[in-house]
């Protein structure tokens, strides 16, 4: 067991991340965990909270993903600082709790720009940079809302729909150039997603995740080890794949 844990430890040495919503929650855990197994890593938000990580091979980058030219700016700070990318994680996400006939389109495209365009967008430069090197791994973050809904999360469910899907297609364009491309089914996890939706985001979270099979909430780091893994060798069969990590959510969904 030893043995096996060192390796695991060890697994990313050398290896270079990007990760998208990396300030807090799934995306701060995963960076760290990365890192902690031997990553350099590309860490982006647009809250400057994300310049806390800094640390020796660790670089935050504040940024709005949305943005023209975002993604581009991304990758290349990976290559420049570290000569290569090999690890994707489209972790940035948002929501937002309304009726559809009450949702404006600013609302409905604020969702969509961040959850699914913006994840797009750093597929596409992520792809660009992989490619020479014939290897890589995308993993994106999806959720339950992927395949099922509920009312007033209809952008959301959405856009983590369109994830789920572009990471299917995605995965075939890229297999051919050794490139790995997976995402993570999300299920309720206490973070701060929803703290401008709900007085206290974690609280509510937590509560909800009550009505899983499992009978509780995720804690992010237990999300960033199903990542950690999709991102490794250890998931190198892995192809095209929306692993669930939701409690159970979606096994009695419907």
């Amino acid at each position: 067991m030893a043995d096996i844990d060192n390796i695991i430890t060890q697994e990313l040495a050398g290896k270079v991340a990007l990760i998208t919503g990396a300030a807090s929650g799934i995306g701060k855990a995963t960076a760290l965990l990365l890192h902690a197994r031997g990553a350099k890593v590309i860490a982006e938000d647009i809250d400057p909270a994300v310049e806390q990580l800094a640390q020796p091979e660790l670089v935050p980058l504040l940024a709005d993903i949305t943005q023209d030219g975002a993604a581009e700016r991304a990758v290349a700070l990976a290559v420049e600082r570290f000569g290569r990318l090999d690890i994707l994680v489209n972790n940035a996400g948002i929501i937002i709790n309304k009726a559809v006939v009450d949702m404006s389109r600013e609302d409905w495209e604020r969702i969509q720009a961040v959850n699914a365009t913006a994840a797009f967008m750093h597929c596409r430069e992520a792809m660009k940079a992989m490619m020479p090197n014939k290897s890589g791994a995308i993993v994106n973050i999806a959720s339950y809302a992927s395949y099922f809904a509920f009312p007033t999360i209809a952008a959301y469910a959405a856009s983590k729909g369109a994830l789920a899907q572009l990471t299917r297609t995605l995965a075939l364009e890229a297999i051919e150039h050794g490139i790995r491309v997976n995402a993570v089914g999300s299920g309720d996890v206490v973070t701060n997603i929803l703290n401008d939706v709900v007085e206290d985001g974690p609280a509510f979270l937590a509560q909800h995740g009550e009505s899983a099979p499992i009978g509780r909430a995720a804690q992010p780091q237990e999300i960033a080890e199903v990542v950690a893994f999709l991102a490794s060798e250890r998931a190198s069969f892995m192809v095209g794949a929306v692993v669930m990590a939701d409690g159970g959510m979606t096994v009695t969904a419907g």
